[in-house]
C-alpha cells in the first residue's frame, strides 16, 4: 500500500526514537517528509536514511517550545513543498521522579511546552493547509496520557492536555474532510527515558526502565502507520493499555495499583 506516496509529510521530534522510527517506516512509500527536531546532525542522518529507502525529504531545526519556531517549520514546508499532507505531533520530554522530590519545578512548564503547547501551535499553525489537502493530523500521545502515572506527574499531564486539545479539534473539523489520530504508546525503549529529567532538572542520562521491557521503536512506528493509514480515532498500542481503558470506567482504584506495580517493574 502506497498510501503516502508524495504526500507531504511533517513528523516533530523526528531526530531520536519514535519519531525517528516513523520516518524510517514511511519511507518505503516515497512520501515528502519534513524532519523536525533540535539536533541538526541527526536530522541529517535521517535525511539519507529515509532519501536511501525512496522518501524525499527536507530537514527543518526546530525547537518546539518556541511559537515562533512552530510557524517557522509550517512556513518553510510550504516554501519548500506548496502543501502539506500531514502532521505528527510526536516531539515530547518526560520525567521519572515523585513530584515531591522535585527540585526544580520549571520542570513542569518545560513538560508542558514541548509536550502539549508545541504540538497545538504547529497545529495551529498548518491548519489551513491540511484543511486543503483533507489531511492527517497525528498525535503521539501516551497511555500515561489516559491513566495517571506516579514519577510522572507533569508528562502524563501534557498528554492529557493532548487529548483534551484533539478530541475537541477532531469536533471541530468534522465534514471537513481532516482526521485526527491519536497514538497511545505504552513503554517505548527509545531515548526519551535517558533524556528524562531527573528531580534536579537535569536528564538522567541512563534509562531507568529494563531494556528487555517495553516495545521497540520500530514496532511502535509500524503500528502507527497502520493508524495514520485508516485514519484511525485512537491506536492503543498495548494490550494492558487497551484492558486498562476499560477497567478505569469500574475500578479505577485497581488501574492506580496497576500504574505503580508497572513503574516499580520497570524500573
Amino acid at each position: 500500500m502506497d498510501t503516502f506516496k508524495d504526500k507531504v509529510i511533517i513528523v516533530t521530534g523526528a531526530s531520536e526514537g519514535i519519531g525517528r522510527a516513523l520516518c524510517l517506516a514511511l519511507a518505503p512509500q516515497k512520501p515528502k517528509l519534513v524532519l523536525a527536531a533540535r539536533n541538526l546532525e541527526r536530522l541529517e542522518e535521517l535525511k539519507q536514511e529515509v532519501e536511501s529507502k525512496g522518501a524525499k525529504a527536507v530537514v527543518v531545526p526546530t525547537d518546539m517550545v518556541e511559537e515562533t519556531a512552530c510557524k517557522q517549520l509550517i512556513d518553510e514546508t510550504i516554501s519548500t513543498y506548496g502543501r502539506i499532507d500531514g502532521l505528527v505531533n510526536n516531539a515530547g520530554r518526560t520525567m521519572w521522579t515523585p513530584l515531591e522530590d522535585l527540585v526544580d519545578p520549571s520542570v513542569i512548564e518545560q513538560i508542558m511546552r514541548i509536550n502539549y503547547l508545541g504540538a497545538a501551535y504547529c497545529t495551529y499553525f498548518a491548519l489551513p493547509h491540511l484543511k486543503k489537502s483533507k489531511g492527517r493530523i497525528v498525535g503521539v500521545s501516551s497511555v500515561a496520557g489516559l491513566n495517571g502515572v506516579p514519577t510522572r506527574t507533569a508528562y502524563s499531564a501534557s498528554k492529557h492536555a493532548m487529548f483534551g486539545f484533539f478530541d475537541s479539534l477532531r469536533i471541530e473539523l468534522m465534514d471537513t474532510g481532516v482526521t485526527v489520530t491519536m497514538i497511545a504508546p505504552d513503554f517505548v525503549l527509545s531515548e526519551m527515558h535517558r533524556r528524562a529529567f531527573g528531580k534536579d532538572g537535569k536528564p538522567l542520562g541512563t534509562s531507568p526502565v529494563q531494556e528487555d521491557k517495553g516495545m521497540t521503536a520500530a514496532e511502535c512506528a509500524a503500528r502507527s502507520v497502520k493508524a495514520m493509514e485508516n485514519r484511525e480515532r485512537l491506536a492503543i498500542l498495548s494490550a494492558r493499555g487497551k484492558l486498562g481503558r476499560w477497567v478505569k470506567m469500574i475500578a479505577p482504584g485497581i488501574i492506580d495499583k496497576v500504574a505503580r506495580k508497572a513503574i516499580q517493574e520497570a524500573k
